[in-house]
């Protein structure tokens, strides 16, 4: 993972309570990011939605764009240790998008795939609660590097979780490890208990 330049910190007596242990605040938003930026065409964009669903089905960015949006409000972690708090993200709620698919009964966790072959994975009922396909952070689309089109927010879980370039959610009955998993970093990723990496007893 690329890591950022110069972070410029919120300081450090206005740190408060919403900051995740190990954590700094930042006003910034730094680009982290493993491998190329995909360069993508609206045109040409695609989410397939699909495995243990009623109704496996592909949009394109003209159908996603009907879909009804929203806006939350949500502080972001990074495991690099650079919090951002009060993100505007403004998409569609990821119960919208399954709703479309309707997942069936055994549908327990979420495969986020991407663009450029990234893929992390979630609990299924996390992304229902609190997931989000954003578009655009703080009322202005977000850039190439941050995962445009779109981005799977997850705000809960450290921000490689939050999967940029979505293309394709997959459903399914086990949990399954992605790519960051596989590599060293820990599958729950909650900030609060700085899961950041696999122990040698969580392996």
């Amino acid at each position: 993972m690329k890591r950022p330049d110069q972070i410029r910190q919120v300081p450090e007596h206005l740190q408060g309570d919403r900051t995740p242990p190990g954590q700094f605040l930042t006003e910034k938003f730094p680009i982290l990011t493993y491998g190329e930026t995909p360069k993508l065409d609206l045109s040409t964009w695609q989410m397939k939605m699909y495995g243990l669903v009623d109704n496996e089905i592909v949009i394109n960015w003209s159908q996603f764009l009907e879909l009804q949006w929203e806006n939350i409000t949500a502080d972001f972690h990074c495991v690099t240790q650079w919090s951002h708090l009060d993100n505007i993200w403004e998409g569609v709620l990821f119960s919208t998008v399954a709703a479309l698919c309707k997942p069936t009964s055994k549908a327990k966790f979420v495969m986020a795939h991407c663009y450029g072959g990234y893929t992390t994975n979630l609990p299924l009922d996390l992304c229902m609660s609190e997931g989000i396909l954003a578009h655009k952070r703080d009322g202005e689309p977000i850039g190439e590097g941050n995962g445009w089109p779109l981005r799977l927010v997850v705000p809960s879980k450290y921000a490689w979780k939050s999967a940029k370039w979505i293309n394709a959610i997959e459903f399914m009955e086990n949990d399954e490890l992605g790519f960051w998993e596989k590599n060293g970093y820990n599958n729950n990723a909650d900030p609060w208990k700085e899961e950041r990496f696999w122990s040698s007893l969580s392996r």
